[in-house]
Parts: C-alpha cells; structure tokens; sequence
C-alpha cells in the first residue's frame, strides 16, 4: 500500500478514534487487524497515529487558533480528522514535505468531505505553516543576534 493510502487509513484511524471516544494506540492495532491491512507503510502509521495522540492538544491548539470562531466540537469529524493526522505530519514529522501534507490533506478532504472542505483545510494548514515559518525566522534572528553580542562582549 503507499504512503497516500496509508495516509487515508490514519485519517480513518483518527476519525474512528474520535468518534469511538477511544484515543490510544491500541485502537491502530486493533482497526489494523479488523480490517485485514496488510500492505501499508506500519512504520509511517503508527509514527503519525502516536504523535497525533501524543500532541493532541497542541495539534487542537493549532486548530482552535486557526478557526475564527469555530471550536473544535464544532467541526465535522471528517475533517478534524484530516486536519490533525496532516498536521501531525507537518509538526512532528521531517521527513515529510509541509507542501505534501496540505496537498493531500486536500485531496482527502475532496474524497471524503463536502465539496468546500478542502478549502478551509487548507486555509488551516497554509496558516499554521505560515506561522511556524515566521516563528523559525525569528528563533533564527534571535540566536544571530545573541552570538553577535556575545562575541563582542
């Protein structure tokens, strides 16, 4: 199975676990067994699954912080779903491209949600890497400029 599909058994995985009330890792495992998956990219899986558990309320933070005046209970299932598997993969994963994630955040979303979805989705995820960029500039300037005072101290 590739990686895009693997990618939409995470988000599957996620929405379940929502729904289901259940946030742990044995959910991966047992949905992974229940649905007989055999060719995916387990490694990816379960990396993007535990960080996503591991950082949920970083990852919603992301998400509240993004959605002007909507809360989380607020959004559809289908797309929190998406939305927090994507930016798992953009906070905590490197070997992944930010553009790869939001491109198929949307693709999933065009699959599986209502037609205007993928349009706030990736205004969230634009948003969010916008941020973290700006955020790494200015982490960036700041250790210039510590280094520059302390040499000439």
């Amino acid at each position: 199975m590739k990686r895009k599909e693997t990618r939409e058994e995470a988000v599957k995985i996620a929405y379940s676990m929502d729904i289901n009330k259940y946030l742990d890792m044995e959910f991966t495992d047992m949905y992974i067994e229940h649905f007989e998956l055999k060719d995916i990219d387990l490694e990816y899986l379960n990396k993007t699954v535990k960080d996503m558990l591991d950082h949920l309320d970083i990852i919603d933070k992301h998400i509240k912080d993004n959605s002007k005046d909507w809360k989380i209970s607020r959004i559809a299932k289908v797309d929190l779903a998406i939305l927090r598997i994507s930016l798992s993969e953009i906070l905590y994963n490197d070997t992944i491209p930010n553009s790869v994630s939001i491109n198929e955040a949307v693709e999933i979303s065009k699959k599986y949600s209502n037609e205007d979805s993928h349009k706030y989705i990736n205004g969230i995820l634009g948003t969010v890497v916008r941020d973290i960029n700006i955020w790494a500039i200015i982490y960036s300037v700041s250790i210039q400029v510590h280094i520059l005072h302390q040499l000439q101290l």
